[in-house]
């Protein structure tokens, strides 16, 4: 019988962000965006743990405490505030999993079904990196799901030079998928204009207004949900469509 594959969901958070500070920490629906979405996480039947990385500035001190005993799959992990790649590794080596997730901090509606998806593309696909972003974009951004093994975690921890690269982690990957065996997860229909990330004042404003109209009457509202909400209510896409992307790789 074959043994079950270990895996274990970085979310990398900090409350240093510049154009939305303290984004994670901000209630949407009366509850923190970064406990949303660890909600949301715990809902895949793959993820076997969660480990909230963050930095080790003082100011950061708020998203230990906030995860701290929240459930028994989660914890927090401290590391380096730029170099995001030895704060992924450090927080992992402990564990050694089989498979990494990488899913920022700033996706609270990210959604379970997806995130199985791509874990299980994965594991049938046996190669380097499996994620729904690779150079084509399907999804609503804001979904956004990264798989690869710790191996590869490992090499590009050893191999990576420059500050960029170590700062997004798998970004050297994106840039190079001939060096690696890569997979992309492609929606049948095309929702990428949507934008469901939390990075700016009108994210927030978009985002607490979503958990505010679904979060009651279902907890484990889905993407589906979400655009038939935006079918009922298009003013809704207006609210942060100005709003730039600041990581055009991603």
């Amino acid at each position: 019988m074959n043994k079950k594959r270990t895996v274990y969901c970085v979310v990398p958070a900090r409350t240093g962000s510049s154009r939305l500070p303290g984004k994670v920490l901000k209630p949407l629906a009366g509850k923190p965006s970064l406990l949303r979405q660890i909600d949301r996480l715990l809902q895949a039947k793959t993820i076997d743990k969660i480990i909230v990385a963050t930095t080790t500035e003082k100011r950061d001190d708020a998203i230990v405490d906030l995860v701290k005993d929240y459930h028994p799959k989660v914890s927090a992990a401290r590391g380096s505030e730029i170099d995001v790649t030895d704060r992924f590794y450090q927080a992992l080596l402990e564990y050694k999993p089989d498979v990494v997730l990488r899913i920022t901090g700033d996706c609270p509606l990210i959604d379970p079904e997806v995130v199985d998806l791509v874990v299980n593309e994965y594991l049938r696909f046996n190669g380097d990196y499996v994620a729904n972003t690779l150079k084509e974009r399907t999804y609503p951004r804001g979904l956004d799901t990264e798989a690869f093994s710790f191996e590869i975690l490992e090499k590009l921890w050893k191999d990576l030079k420059t500050e960029e690269e170590r700062e997004h982690v798998t970004l050297f990957i994106r840039r190079n998928t001939d060096l690696f065996k890569c997979k992309n997860i492609k929606n049948p229909v095309d929702y990428s204009f949507h934008r469901w990330t939390l990075d700016e004042p009108g994210d927030y404003t978009l985002l607490n207004t979503i958990f505010e109209e679904l979060q009651d009457k279902n907890p484990q509202f889905r993407m589906k949900d979400v655009i038939e909400l935006f079918e009922k209510r298009p003013e809704l896409i207006k609210i942060n469509q100005d709003v730039e992307q600041k990581n055009p790789h991603y």
